[in-house]
């Protein structure tokens, strides 16, 4: 018998996936599924991950096939993760580099876009 996961159980283990990952790629994690308040609409990074001067913002996307990964990223969901990016960098008074990336997972692989967003 073969286990089903929920799409929220399969969310988080991709999430997972995407830390262990970068975690490999010698980032340190910051914070997972941060959620900011009300002037950003409510939004969630996924990721927030550190490496020397640079800070990096992971929207993780799973998915059977990449283009329906990529379909999934609205615009609006761009503009309420780049809110949500503003407000993390005010708060922690950060003072270098930022990037949003997107890991999307499929199956065994992780796709890695750099500066995607």
């Amino acid at each position: 018998m073969r286990f089903k996961r929920s799409t929220y159980q399969t969310g988080l283990w991709a999430e997972w996936r995407a830390r262990w990952f970068l975690r490999l790629h010698g980032f340190r994690i910051l914070a997972s599924r941060y959620k900011t308040g009300r002037y950003t609409g409510r939004a969630e990074i996924d990721i927030i991950a550190r490496r020397g001067n640079l800070i990096i913002f992971v929207e993780v996307k799973s998915r059977k096939n990449l283009s329906a990964a990529w379909d999934a990223i609205t615009p609006a969901q761009i503009m309420r993760l780049r809110s949500a990016a503003e407000c993390y960098i005010a708060r922690t008074h950060f003072r270098g580099n930022a990037r949003f990336d997107v890991i999307i997972v499929t199956g065994l692989r992780h796709i890695w876009a750099r500066g995607a967003i």
